[in-house]
């Protein structure tokens, strides 16, 4: 436990720094994202990725926290994915490609023994679907990290109920280091998750439930895990109904997700992740009781609902989709004079 929690405090103020450090050398290397019409610089989600394997490693170097059979090739797999993000972020690669990636390495540690072959498929895809669908969660500043930040906790609950000490380990120095990394990532954004962070951190939640749920009942485990992930799964139907009533490409970016539609409502965008913060804590603490055994699998169907219920109504707020800027634009002299002869036509 004094490891776990020496661990813990060394992640978050590591986190912290690296988070910092990297900021400019991102923005002079060109690796932003664009971000209500200011530079987002991305290699945060690296912070967060390197801080996580260097105590991990620390530890099983150690011996003082092994962290146990196959949570390292686990690692190992989070940070080739995390790697593969890190490319994305700085050539954009296409999202069947991160989905190709991210299944290869969930191939390699799906627990099969415990969960047979279609168990271990119905796995692969699982581990596939939430990294992507978490993935998504990285459009809003806070988001991300807010919501791993609780699922980690949840996730690292789950595991230490199954006496998973290394695993358990393992995801509160995750939630640790993602404090961190919010530090700095709140709104006003001064440094963002990336695909590198979001895919390390979605595929090592969502192949860490697997390892705890490894051996139980496929239609329990699955119920467990949507709770586990029901925001990000939310936020990701959201968008696949709303891009596709307005036939709009799936991979083309817009105000589809669920902090974009709750913004009309009046919240503020430090609200809007607050609130969404709640809903996961409130989901998560539900899978966490099921899997405990604390309350029956009946109060899944209370999340479900209550998700399905958002999505919704959230489904019917119409927001305003800003126009594609061109890839190409005029320099900014020109665009001062187009901007002063339009001023001057219209009085």
């Amino acid at each position: 436990m004094l490891y776990g929690i020496a661990a813990a405090t060394a992640a978050l103020l590591l986190a912290a720094l690296l988070s910092a450090l990297l900021r400019v050398p991102a923005l002079r290397a060109g690796i932003v994202d664009r971000r209500r019409q200011r530079r987002l610089p991305l290699l945060g989600g690296l912070a967060v990725v390197a801080v996580t394997c260097l105590i991990a490693w620390v530890g099983q170097w150690t011996r003082v926290a092994p962290l146990g059979e196959g949570v390292g090739e686990l690692l190992v797999a989070a940070a080739s994915v995390a790697g593969l993000g890190l490319v994305a972020d700085i050539w954009r690669l296409h999202a069947r490609v991160l989905a190709a990636g991210t299944a290869v390495a969930a191939a390699f540690v799906v627990p099969y023994r415990e969960t047979g072959v279609l168990g271990g498929i119905l796995a692969v895809g699982w581990i596939v679907l939430a990294t992507l669908a978490f993935k998504g969660l990285d459009h809003a500043d806070g988001l991300a990290g807010t919501v791993g930040v609780v699922t980690a906790f949840g996730a690292g609950a789950c595991a230490a109920a199954e006496l998973m000490d290394g695993l358990a380990v393992l995801l509160s120095v995750l939630a640790a280091a993602l404090t961190g990394f919010l530090m700095h990532n709140w709104h006003p954004a001064r440094i963002g998750f990336g695909a590198c962070g979001s895919l390390f951190t979605g595929f090592l939640l969502s192949s860490s439930l697997v390892f705890t749920r490894a051996g139980y009942a496929l239609v329990p485990s699955a119920a467990v895990m949507f709770c586990l992930g029901a925001v990000a799964l939310a936020d990701a139907l959201l968008v696949v109904l709303a891009r596709s009533l307005a036939r709009r490409p799936l991979a083309r970016r817009g105000p589809d997700h669920l902090v974009h539609r709750l913004r009309p409502l009046g919240l503020t965008p430090q609200g809007s992740v607050v609130l969404l913060g709640a809903g996961s804590f409130s989901s998560v603490l539900v899978g966490v009781l099921v899997h405990t055994g604390w309350t029956g699998e009946g109060a899944v169907a209370w999340v479900a609902g209550g998700a399905l219920l958002a999505v919704l109504v959230l489904l019917r707020i119409r927001v305003r989709i800003p126009a594609q800027a061109p890839r190409t634009g005029a320099s900014t002299q020109v665009r001062g004079q187009v901007t002063s002869q339009l001023r001057v036509r219209n009085g």
